[in-house]
C-alpha cells in the first residue's frame, strides 16, 4: 500500500473524531440507547427506477429509527467517485453513507476515507453473504463495506424479432454473427447494439478469448498479451461486418433506446437494466425479454462480477447510526426487496429463498451466472484501470487505432499506473 501509514493514521484520527461528535445530539447519540441525529447516504443508482425503491427503503429505516433522519442524495454513478474522494479529501461534504461500487471499495480504504467496520453493527450474519461479494469488501484483512448488491452480464434480446427470424440466443460469437445475419434478412434489424464508451462491457470478449486485464497474484500486465489483441479484433469484427452497431459517445442511453423501441434485437447488459428496460415499447409484454449467457469467445465463457457495497465515511460525525443504517439496508428483507421490485440480485444467500426472489425470472437467470462470474483484481488501482482501456476499446471500434496497437497503448498506460508490476 502506498500510501499505509497516512492512510491508516487518518483513519484512526477521524475515528476518534467521530466518536468524541457523536455524544452530542446534534450529530447523533446512543447515550441514551436509541439512534438519533442525521445520516446522509449518497446513493448511486439509477434515475427513475432503481432510486424510487432505494429512497422508500431508507424511508422504513426512519420509521424504524424515528430520531434519525436520513438525507437521501442521489449521485450520478459516472460522479460518484471522484466526488467523494473530493470532499473526504477537504473533510468537508463528504456522506456518512456510500453506494459504493465494487472496484471503489479497495481505492477509498487505501486512501483512509472508510471506517473499517469488523465489530460494528454495519456486519450481521457475515457467514450468510456470498463469497464472491465478500471479496470486494476487503482491504488488507480488515472489511471496509458491507455487499448490497451482486452482478454480472447477459445478453439481452427481444424474443417477437427471434421468433420473426427464426434464430435462438446465441452461443458463442460465430452464432451472433449467423444469429445477427438472419435477424438483418428478415427483420432490416441490426443484430446488437454493442456499447462502445464502456470498456466494462467489453469485458466479456477479453475473457472469452482468456484474457484479463491484469493478474494481480502475480502483480503483472496482461492486456496487452495475444489473448488480450484477440479479444479486441473480436469486437472490431462484430461492428466491420455488420453485426453490431456501437456509438463512442453516451452509449447507455443510445443503447438503451436502440433495445427498447425494437431497433436492435440484442444487447449485453446486467440486471440493474432490467427495470429500465421494461419500461419500452417492445416490452410492454415482460415476457418478450429474454436473457442469456454472454455468447462465448474462442477459449472460455465469462463475464465480469460488479455489484455495489455500501461503506461508511470515517469522518461521519454519527458512525452508530450509520452502521445501522448500513445493516438494515444489506438485510435479507432490503435485499428481497431490491430482488422483487427491481430484479437486482441479493449478496446474502438466505434473501434467495424469499417470495421475491424466487418469483424473479431475472434473478433465477442471473444466480447461476454470478456464481461463474469472473472476479476483477481488488486492488485499489482497479477503478482506474477502465479508462486507458476505455479510450483504446473506443478508438478500435471506431477504427482510429489496431487491436494490436489498443493493446500495447493499454498495457504501458497499466505500467505507469502500477508501480512495479512486470
Amino acid at each position: 500500500m502506498r500510501r499505509g501509514i497516512t492512510a491508516t493514521a487518518l483513519v484512526a484520527a477521524l475515528a476518534l473524531a467521530a466518536t468524541a461528535c457523536g455524544s452530542d445530539d446534534e450529530t447523533g447519540s446512543k447515550s441514551s440507547g436509541e439512534l438519533s441525529g442525521t445520516v446522509t447516504w449518497w446513493d448511486t443508482s439509477s434515475v427513475g427506477s432503481e432510486d424510487k425503491v432505494f429512497k422508500k427503503l431508507a424511508e422504513g429505516f426512519e420509521k424504524k429509527h424515528p430520531k434519525v433522519d436520513v438525507k437521501y442524495v442521489n449521485v450520478p454513478f459516472g460522479e460518484a467517485q471522484n466526488k467523494f474522494k473530493n470532499a473526504a479529501q477537504a473533510g468537508d461534504g463528504a456522506p456518512d453513507v456510500i453506494r459504493s461500487e465494487v472496484a471503489w471499495t479497495p481505492d477509498f480504504a487505501n486512501l483512509g476515507y472508510l471506517a473499517p467496520l469488523d465489530g460494528t453493527a454495519a456486519l450481521k450474519n457475515q457467514e450468510d453473504f456470498l463469497k464472491q461479494a465478500v471479496a470486494s469488501t476487503k482491504y488488507e484483512d480488515k472489511t471496509y463495506a458491507v455487499p448490497q448488491v451482486i452482478d454480472s452480464m447477459g445478453i439481452f434480446y427481444n424474443k417477437k424479432m427471434f421468433e420473426e427470424a427464426g434464430v435462438e440466443a446465441p452461443a458463442n460469437l460465430a452464432d451472433l454473427k449467423t444469429v445477427a445475419k438472419k435477424i438483418k434478412d428478415k427483420t432490416g434489424k441490426t443484430g446488437l447494439y454493442l456499447r462502445g464508451d464502456d470498456p466494462y462491457y467489453f469485458l466479456s470478449f477479453l475473457y472469452g478469448e482468456g484474457g484479463d486485464m491484469v493478474d494481480a497474484g502475480s502483480k503483472s500486465v496482461t492486456i496487452d498479451k495475444p489473448e488480450g489483441v484477440k479479444a479486441f479484433k473480436a469486437v472490431k469484427a462484430l461492428v466491420d461486418d455488420g453485426t453490431a452497431k456501437t456509438d463512442a459517445s453516451d452509449g447507455w442511453e443510445n443503447m438503451m433506446q436502440a433495445f427498447k423501441n425494437g431497433d436492435v434485437a440484442m444487447m449485453i447488459n446486467g440486471p440493474w437494466a432490467v427495470a429500465d428496460t421494461l419500461t419500452g415499447k417492445e416490452f410492454t409484454d415482460k415476457g418478450n425479454l429474454g436473457v442469456a449467457p454472454v455468447p462465448a469467445g474462442s477459449a472460455a465463457q465469462g463475464a465480469p462480477q460488479g455489484g455495489h457495497n455500501l461503506a461508511v465515511y470515517a469522518g461521519s460525525k454519527n458512525l452508530d447510526a450509520s452502521y445501522a443504517f448500513v445493516e438494515y439496508m444489506t438485510s435479507v428483507d432490503s435485499q428481497a426487496t431490491a430482488a422483487g421490485e427491481l430484479n437486482l440480485l441479493p449478496t446474502r444467500t438466505s434473501a434467495y429463498a424469499k417470495k421475491e426472489a424466487v418469483d424473479s425470472e431475472i434473478v433465477g437467470f442471473f444466480k447461476p451466472v454470478v456464481e461463474t462470474a469472473v472476479e476483477r483484481p481488488w486492488i485499489p488501482e482497479g477503478g482506474s484501470l477502465f479508462e486507458p482501456l476505455r479510450i483504446e476499446y473506443t478508438k478500435v471500434l471506431t477504427g482510429q487505432t489496431t487491436p494490436e496497437k489498443a493493446a500495447k497503448a493499454t498495457g504501458d498506460s497499466y505500467r505507469k499506473l502500477l508501480e512495479g508490476w512486470k
